[in-house]
């Protein structure tokens, strides 16, 4: 571990000592009255980003707070994949929510970044699709004040059976939106607040304003006058919003998510927590809470190219039918056949004969592609058929595979090594695949560049891949119960946030699936430091001399993903 001295910034030892379990963690609060908490989630905020001059509040929180230098997305590195660990402190392969877009059977792609596709998913899946019991809902349930303020989509998974506490987003005030509390609305109209949040631009500053003011304004004047213990998460659509969009020099990976549009973005974000701070200061509440920040994925310039044309919108379907010789549909409702009159608009898409009877489905996740086989009578012959094809492109990073049920293929890790097979509701994957990433020239992930089956073109942003690039997200906390000044050089993810804040919080998360984060211990006060490991796996070799290679970090029995795929096509990957 490192600590920062409190007048220069800089190293004071490397201290190596046992591993603290959940159980030896120290008291989280003196008294009875757990302290509040606050979650800001600066989406897509990577942790080279932060910096004094372009994110100053997110700096300063870091500097004086626990810097998490270490930091990790899950795989895939999307948004409600990870806002589904941030919410419950289960990895993938327990919540089941394994992209922005996944497939639920009947040729149908569930899209969860909007209530009324989480309303569905419930609907199918027993009324909480992830299985698994949310922080949020925890704490309502224990009598706390709760709300969720921001982007719409993984606002929404953070109490995914949507009946617990207070969730204001993007679709609040539209028949999208969820209901709210009639003091609600009326606090919202008080403080001059449109009833719903402005359109997005770039940078999303109308939008963030809407959402600070009614985190400031209204929720935590709320919070005050409950005089109780509270929880509020924060979601801040940029940078996240603004990286993906930006045109700052289209065709090009220079400057790409490095140019002043997403630098004004991170500045978004940073003053968005400054004022959250500057108002709980006013209230009287900053000595009392606790900040955990926290960002869903790191971030990636898009590459269309792998030394040779642009690649067609939904290449990999496109190029898999072709090996197959069978035809290729669009998703949805009403699939169609693609020709070349129509041709795909994304990766998504299905293979087969008969679209309504699919043999591929392929779910697009920007860096990564989740690859379905729905038809059992062939998925066992297709399914070294497709990996096979996978290992042979230049466009593939990283190739894993459901092994209990298709075998061991040369080329493909476990799914498993991944956490993506657990005790989730939702149809698994066969076939997972991380794109190509290629570091551009500056020597770190903060010159990703990513290999995408989407619509974004050459320059603009993504993520999704086991590249560093997009898994080194940025984490930080402070307050009463962590650590001033401390720099934590342990790994952590997303999902070891709930699991801390739950002991902090004095709550009991329960859990149906076994895949669960840690607690933090080694950044609370009293905690001892953490004793991590480094491991690297290897596929067995394909026919070409293509391996799949993953490396981790363990502290204990939770799992870290720095990077995956074969040697040279990830960035950060250390073979």
């Amino acid at each position: 571990m490192r600590i920062r001295n409190w007048l220069v910034v800089g190293l004071s030892g490397l201290v190596l000592a046992a591993c603290q379990t959940p159980q030896q963690a120290p008291a989280a609060s003196a008294g009875d009255r757990p302290h509040n908490v606050i979650i800001f989630v600066g989406d897509g905020m990577r942790y080279g980003s932060v910096n004094a001059t372009d994110a100053p509040a997110l700096y300063e929180l870091k500097t004086q707070g626990v810097d998490f230098a270490n930091s990790h997305s899950l795989f895939p590195t999307v948004t409600t994949v990870n806002a589904s660990a941030i919410a419950t402190g289960h990895y993938i392969g327990d919540t089941g929510n394994f992209g922005n877009s996944f497939y639920v059977g009947a040729s149908r792609l569930a899209a969860i970044e909007d209530p009324t596709g989480i309303r569905a998913l419930n609907q199918q899946y027993g009324g909480n699709y992830l299985s698994e019991r949310s922080l949020i809902a925890a704490a309502h349930a224990k009598g706390y004040s709760t709300a969720v303020v921001g982007k719409t989509g993984p606002a929404g998974v953070q109490d995914a059976t949507l009946a617990g506490g207070i969730v204001v987003d993007e679709a609040t005030g539209t028949a999208e939106g969820l209901p709210l509390p009639a003091d609600v609305i009326q606090a919202m109209a008080a403080a001059g607040l449109p009833a719903s949040a402005p359109k997005r631009a770039m940078p999303a500053t109308a939008t963030v304003d809407w959402l600070v003011k009614t985190a400031t304004d209204v929720m935590l004047p709320r919070f005050k006058a409950a005089d109780k213990p509270f929880v509020m998460l924060f979601w801040c659509p940029d940078p996240d919003a603004t990286q993906h969009g930006q045109k700052d020099v289209p065709g090009s990976v220079t400057p790409g998510v490095n140019g002043p549009t997403s630098k004004a973005a991170v500045a978004n974000a940073s003053s968005a927590l400054a004022r959250i701070r500057a108002a709980l200061k006013a209230q009287g509440l900053e000595a009392t809470t606790d900040i955990f920040v926290t960002a869903d994925h790191g971030f990636s310039t898009v590459n269309r190219s792998v030394g040779g044309p642009d690649l067609p919108l939904g290449f990999l379907a496109s190029d898999l039918s072709k090996e197959l010789g069978q035809k290729l549909w669009t998703t949805g409702a009403t699939p169609a056949e693609v020709t070349a009159a129509k041709p795909l608009t994304g990766g998504s898409a299905i293979i087969g004969a008969d679209a309504s009877r699919p043999q591929v489905v392929f779910a697009s996740n920007g860096g990564a592609q989740l690859i379905y086989l729905p038809d059992p009578a062939t998925a066992k012959t297709l399914a070294p058929k497709v990996v096979n094809f996978l290992t042979t492109q230049a466009y593939t990073g990283g190739i894993f595979i459901d092994q209990a049920t298709y075998g061991e293929q040369p080329g493909a890790l476990d799914m498993k090594d991944v956490r993506l097979i657990g005790s989730a509701k939702t149809p698994k994957p066969a076939i997972v695949l991380s794109f190509r990433s290629i570091e551009s020239g500056c020597g770190s992930e903060m010159c990703s560049t990513l290999i995408t089956d989407s619509n974004y073109q050459t320059g603009q942003g993504t993520h999704g891949s086991l590249g560093r690039g997009e898994t080194r997200n940025f984490m930080a906390a402070i307050g009463p119960d962590f650590k001033a000044g401390f720099v934590n050089t342990a790994p952590i993810s997303n999902a070891d946030i709930a699991p801390t804040l739950a002991h902090i919080l004095k709550v009991d998360l329960g859990g149906v699936g076994k895949l669960k984060g840690r607690v933090i211990a080694e950044a609370l006060k009293g905690g001892a430091d953490a004793k991590p490991a480094s491991q690297t796996k290897r596929s067995k070799p394909a026919a070409n001399g293509f391996a799949t290679i993953l490396n981790l970090q363990k502290v204990g029995d939770a799992e870290y993903f720095d990077a995956a795929g074969a040697a040279g096509r990830a960035v950060g990957l250390k073979p």
